[in-house]
């Protein structure tokens, strides 16, 4: 019954041998619990998804066994390719647009583990077992719903973490082969791709915590010269929190007036942006109040992929200040673009992974 808490991966710099592997899917992690014509999906943070995705509740119950729980990933592709922006659009409270939205851009779901059968719990099997019980139950099983590829070989998994990312993927994850199912524990291991870009930093939000430096806010010029929210860094130490508020007190601006984001408190500008300040389906009344500051420091940051080509997917990670680097200088341009890879070859792909 729900709510089940996922099984959780840590980050490691290299795919490790020996072990199970799949790719990493860029969605909403998602346990689906089918008992008759009930089904039920519920989120990593245990809050249900099912509102938001009416025509997953109908091919689930089309393709999935009458009583099952699955942990997979709910994804949408679009142009051979994982769309996460057309994903979070679906996290909406009315229900007429969720229903116009599940037509235009309908979602699929990736399973990738079995946690229970008919009347067994499954979660204190071992791995290689659970996944064969997971081939059996969806052997034959149709678009929308898809079983996730897996191998066992390290060639093919390194392949993978080359090829997919092409397709919108966010790496490979290992899993041991004994590895019994712990909720909300990080016993798995997820490789992502890192890449360095150089940024300007035009502004900050205070952390909460007090008055020192929470999160860094990034941009990159685009082809026309406007400067780009692209992102945020966000993980510091204390003390660095404290210093950096201080090294950009000379930077700091009384006002946005002059600032490239000057309109990030336009309604409008965020219906084709997104700028610092804008509201959030995800953060509710969190505060997102941010201090401009003159953009003309360059920093090195880490990422791992591009969100659309447009933003950083996840939290850059701070690297080093470049003074040597121009603001004008920090284009997309500079960007790495993964050789693009057609979704339908991975999702079609044979479960040895050959």
């Amino acid at each position: 019954m729900p709510p089940v808490k996922p099984m959780l991966a840590k980050s490691v710099a290299k795919i490790p041998p020996g072990m199970h592997y799949e790719a990493k899917w860029d969605g909403f992690r998602a346990i689906v619990f089918r008992d008759g014509d009930e089904v039920e999906l519920g989120s990593r943070t245990g809050k249900p998804l099912t509102r938001y995705f009416p025509e997953l509740v109908v091919a689930l119950k089309e393709r999935v066994p009458e009583r099952c729980v699955l942990d997979g990933e709910i994804v949408i592709a679009r142009g051979g390719r994982l769309d996460f922006d057309a994903l979070t659009e679906r996290i909406h409270p009315a229900d007429s647009r969720v229903r116009m939205l599940a037509e235009k851009t309908p979602a699929s779901f990736v399973a990738f583990d079995l946690l229970a059968l008919d009347d067994h719990s499954l979660l204190d099997v071992p791995l290689t077992d659970r996944r064969a019980l997971l081939e059996r139950a969806l052997s034959g099983v149709s678009a929308p719903v898809h079983l996730a590829p897996a191998t066992t070989d390290v060639e093919v998994a390194h392949r993978w973490f080359e090829q997919y990312e092409g397709a919108g993927l966010d790496g490979v994850v290992a899993k041991p082969l004994d590895l019994r199912y712990r909720q909300d524990e990080r016993v798995m291991f997820k490789i992502k791709h890192e890449r360095t870009a150089d940024v300007v930093v035009a502004g900050y939000r205070f952390h909460k915590s007090g008055p020192v430096v929470g999160s860094l806010l990034l941009g990159l010029y685009d082809d026309r010269g406007a400067l780009q929210h692209v992102g945020v860094s966000a993980a510091f130490a204390m003390k660095k929190r404290a210093e950096l508020v201080e090294e950009l007190e000379p930077l700091r601006m009384e006002d946005v007036t002059g600032h490239p984001w000057a309109a990030w408190g336009e309604e409008a500008a965020h219906e084709t942006a997104r700028l610092p300040g804008a509201p959030s389906r995800w953060s509710g009344k969190k505060d997102l109040s941010w201090v401009p500051i003159r953009p003309e420091r360059v920093a090195e940051v880490a990422y791992d992929h591009m969100e659309n080509g447009a933003r950083f997917r996840h939290t850059a990670r701070f690297r080093r200040w470049r003074p040597d680097r121009t603001p004008e200088s920090c284009t997309y341009a500079q960007l790495e673009e993964p050789v693009r890879y057609d979704l339908a070859e991975i999702l079609g792909a044979k479960e040895d992974g050959h």
